[in-house]
């Protein structure tokens, strides 16, 4: 599967119903869903570690691994540090003799790859798994070897944290956020973490300058506006309409999506937007029907690796003007109590599995769609989610899901 493919072209819907496909009209839901705790160092092999969220999904389903057709996982050679990684996850995850396959990056495109697998006809059920052990690898590593190997990578100056300083220190003087509202941002998200079990990293009334006082990584950066390294697996079930509604009476269906990327080169792009957002926004607004995202949507889960992505990310999204991300922070819409609640799971600042980060959002949206997101549900009724995962410097890539629940999309008879 590509990593990454234009956004125009990525979308395998009509723009009717949830996740219809050309040529067929079938639907695709979520039927269960499990994460591990997010953990650093977490006390578990990794193959211990996914098996016990594959068990966990599959009782949740109530079925055996024998009803899986296709199992789809996402995990890096590079952070395992041995090349056909999933070899050793084969049995943990149940797809031993079975239609199985491999994404090397955030588990939201292997979710992408395990949706197209149904719509295509060819199975019924596909399990979904993300995985990534930070505590395995050395702290920034892979990121570094993303870089141009010809002048990037032996200049020694950009990293993950460095590129992202950059991003940050230029929205803010383009005028699209303050220091504060960022490290506010940063402060709303670890509130949240500290009501959700599985997060890493929460700071319960955490305030800007609890986040402003926090180490210096790269200025403007602070070790709080930044991703904690982290160990974890997440795992989706999807099922066929058929098949969902024989298995839950709470299916959340896939009703948009799409994907795009953009130039690797940081000099190429305006750091102060993400272009490739907004296109894979647009895709997954058109298959979804969603026309006013910010009065249509009634949550969004963001892979924010960084506090200023999120602002940067609204505007990208359409839930605000250009230049206004700040200011639309600082309205209060985007908190657990305001009119759009963006993270209410704590998102990538409360833990950062990597290549389960963007399959955690899918996760956390439909926990919030079936209610059961416990501590950290959502008080009003919710019917409608946005899921976002992001890959390469700066968000680079970028992938949009438009999650619906039962009642907002309907059953057909």
């Amino acid at each position: 599967m590509p990593a990454a493919t234009n956004a125009n072209t990525a979308n395998p819907g009509t723009g009717q119903g949830a996740g219809a496909a050309p040529g067929n009209g079938r639907r695709v839901a979520i039927v269960a869903c499990a994460q591990s705790t997010y953990e650093y160092p977490k006390d578990s092999s990794r193959e211990m570690m996914v098996f016990s969220v594959v068990r966990e999904l599959l009782l949740k389903a109530g079925i055996t691994r024998s009803e899986v057709d296709t199992v789809i996982s996402a995990q890096n050679d590079f952070m395992e540090g041995r090349t056909i990684s999933n070899m050793r996850t084969v049995g943990p995850l149940g797809a031993y003799l079975k239609d199985e396959s491999k994404v090397e990056m955030d588990g939201a495109w292997a979710l992408l790859y395990a949706w197209a697998r149904i719509l295509s006809g060819n199975h019924d059920t596909a399990l979904v798994a993300g995985e990534s052990m930070a505590s395995c690898y050395p702290s920034y590593l892979p990121a570094t070897w993303e870089l141009d190997p010809t002048f990037d990578r032996p200049l020694g100056l950009l990293n993950e944290v460095s590129a992202a300083a950059l991003q940050a220190a230029y929205y803010i003087k383009s005028g699209g956020a303050s220091e504060e509202q960022i490290a506010g941002v940063a402060a709303k998200n670890l509130d949240n973490a500290s009501r959700n079990p599985h997060a890493l990293r929460g700071m319960p009334g955490a305030t800007a300058g609890d986040v402003l006082s926090s180490r210096m990584l790269y200025s403007p950066i602070h070790e709080l506006e930044a991703f904690p390294f982290t160990d974890g697996c997440c795992a989706l079930l999807l099922a066929c309409e058929e098949k969902a509604l024989q298995l839950t009476d709470r299916p959340v269906w896939l009703a948009g999506m799409g994907c795009s990327s953009d130039s690797y080169f940081l000099g190429d792009r305006d750091l102060a937007a993400c272009p490739s957002l907004e296109e894979a926004a647009a895709a997954a607004y058109r298959t979804a029907g969603i026309s006013d995202p910010a009065q249509e949507l009634d949550l969004c889960e963001l892979s924010e690796r960084f506090a200023h992505e999120e602002p940067i990310f609204y505007e990208a999204l359409g839930l605000c003007p250009r230049g206004k991300g700040g200011e639309f922070f600082a309205g209060g819409s985007t908190r657990m109590e305001g009119s759009l609640p963006v993270n209410p799971s704590g998102g990538a600042l409360g833990a950062d599995p990597v290549c389960a980060t963007g399959l955690a959002r899918v996760a956390e949206a439909a926990l919030q769609l079936r209610g059961e997101a416990g501590g950290h549900q959502l008080p009003g009724p919710t019917c409608t989610a946005l899921a976002h995962g992001q890959d390469g410097l700066c968000a680079q890539h970028n992938i949009v899901f438009i999650l619906r629940s039962s009642e907002a999309e309907g059953v057909r008879a």
